[in-house]
């Protein structure tokens, strides 16, 4: 009689869910002893980092990724990972393990009050009535997943694998299932009509514009139009291509700049986007009055917390290929001239270097395939000016704000794409939320490029500080005495630290060429000075 185990191993394979992302303890060793060569395991030093991997990789195949946490300890420190994958909308299905069912009602020692513990962000969570329920849940959760766009929990009592499944053993959900997503004529007729209608349109592009299909529809509607087109703020993805001449540059993060920046357009349109997600309480309106707001979204959530006059529910690419293949050609557009290349920084041995020294290097050397992945508060701004995404997957970001999100993340999207490189662009104090990933990253070869910017503190609290009360700091002190270079080599991974511009251009000019066929990190620690007070 097959186990509840060895149906549910059958199931991952036929959801070609064959690579584990786990920090296991007790309640997992049943599923995992003895465990098969075909499917892969991949260990993570902390959950977060276990999150972390599983969140690149899904995001990166477009697939459900699978995820294994440990009880209240394991689910725990997951949490605020978990809420990162949600708001990313990165599909994972993830078990975590439970006190053997036969005593739970004694509460014994690792016993976890489980079904709430990452709150709302989970897009289901399931418990099994009884052992055998557990492969159907398991299969539940793929297609919640998939279709609901974050993680899925199933909270499994460890005694359960060991069960028999029963004879014969039914899964309840779909094989298969068929989703019609695409709008009709009469919807996109209706938002040509206020498009067709407009002076002075805009775009606006979001994360969940950022496929090969949707770039090049939103690029088509965007030429069509012949009008600007930002990318939206906090976004985790790129919408559009970055280095086309209709791209205007990153909407701000406050609704002051941003009723500035989008004045003079009659129409706004905002493809994948939220609109908006800057801070509310502040001066003023969201946009000038007179100006319409329209969205099209694949997330009927998203569609009903935004304030516009038109919302429309459907697949991305196809609506804007309508659009473009329905409206007609406008000419005449003014717009600002595209910012040239960056140069290569100049070889200053004696003076500091700054971050945007540090992009602008990079910039001149990455190829346009290259994943960019950022998690440096105090300069982002910087980055985003030098590092622009030209394809798509070009950038990824943590939606959420947390940090300890790219390190791991990084080593994800690098298995998950072997053949592209990748590069994580991360702050000195925003590594140390996640520095355990290095040692994932090394173990299972992922060839990632870290590139670690040490400004000797905690830039951005600092500065937030400042704007608060001018020429006060907060109490948290300087931290300028870690070695991140030596951190990464007691996890076994290759590191170099740099402090001047001619050792930088040396360390990348050896580095990046060889990107894409690594198959080792490397943790680049390159010094800067802290820079100006800066707006997000």
């Amino acid at each position: 009689m097959p186990s509840v185990r060895d149906v549910t191993l059958d199931l991952l394979r036929e959801r070609r869910l064959t690579r584990i992302f786990a920090n296991p303890g007790s309640t997992e060793v049943p599923f995992l002893t003895g465990f098969p060569e075909d499917i892969e395991f991949v260990l993570g030093l902390h959950e977060g980092a276990v999150v972390g991997m599983a969140t690149g990789w899904a995001i990166a195949t477009d697939e459900p990724a699978f995820v294994m946490l440990h009880t209240t300890a394991g689910l725990g420190n997951a949490v605020g990972a978990l809420a990162t994958a949600r708001v990313n909308r990165a599909p994972l299905v993830v078990v975590v393990g439970q006190q053997d069912r036969r005593h739970l009602e004694l509460e014994p020692f690792l016993t976890g009050r489980l079904s709430g513990l990452a709150g709302d962000y989970p897009v289901s969570v399931a418990e099994p009535v009884r052992a055998q329920d557990v492969p159907a849940l398991i299969d539940r959760a793929w297609h919640e997943a998939r279709w609901d766009r974050g993680p899925a929990l199933v909270i499994v009592p460890m005694n359960d694998w060991l069960e028999e499944a029963g004879e014969p053993h039914e899964l309840v959900s779909p094989r298969r299932v068929l989703r019609g997503a695409l709008a009709s004529a009469t919807q996109v007729a209706a938002l040509a009509e206020l498009l067709d209608g407009a002076a002075a349109p805009a775009l606006v592009a979001g994360a969940l514009a950022d496929t090969p299909a949707a770039w090049s529809a939103v690029v088509s509607l965007a030429e069509r139009l012949d009008c600007p087109v930002w990318q939206e703020s906090f976004g985790a993805r790129a919408g559009f291509p970055q280095d086309h001449p209709l791209f205007a540059g990153h909407l701000p993060a406050d609704r002051t700049r941003l009723r500035r920046t989008l004045a003079g357009h009659d129409v706004i349109l905002s493809v994948a986007a939220p609109v908006f997600r800057q801070y509310r309480f502040d001066a003023g309106p969201l946009v000038e009055p007179g100006t319409s707001l329209a969205l099209v979204t694949e997330d009927a959530t998203e569609a009903h917390r935004s304030p516009v006059a038109l919302a429309l529910v459907a697949d991305v690419a196809d609506v804007c290929r309508q659009l473009a293949e329905r409206l007609p050609q406008r000419t005449g557009a003014v717009r600002e001239p595209p910012a040239p290349e960056p140069d290569p920084i100049e070889a200053r041995s004696d003076a500091p270097l700054r971050a945007r020294d540090v992009f602008d290097a990079l910039a001149a050397r990455l190829p346009a395939d290259a994943v960019v992945i950022e998690e440096t508060p105090s300069s982002k701004p910087d980055l985003h000016a030098a590092l622009r995404a030209r394809a798509p997957l070009g950038f990824l970001s943590a939606a959420m704000g947390g940090l300890g999100f790219a390190l791991p993340a990084a080593a994800g999207v690098r298995m998950a794409l072997p053949e592209r490189p990748v590069v994580a662009v991360v702050g000195d104090g925003s590594s140390l939320y996640s520095i355990q990933s290095l040692w994932s990253a090394q173990r299972y070869r992922c060839g990632v490029l870290y590139v670690v910017l040490n400004n000797g503190g905690y830039a951005v609290m600092d500065r937030l500080a400042e704007a608060q009360r001018a020429g006060e700091r907060g109490p948290w002190p300087v931290i300028d005495d870690v070695d991140y270079a030596a951190l990464a080599g007691a996890f076994g991974c290759p590191a170099e630290r740099v402090e001047t511009g001619e050792q930088l251009q040396q360390a990348l000019g050896r580095l990046v060429p060889t990107l894409a066929v690594r198959d080792e990190p490397f943790l680049l620690e390159v010094v800067v000075e802290p820079g100006e007070r800066f707006e997000p």
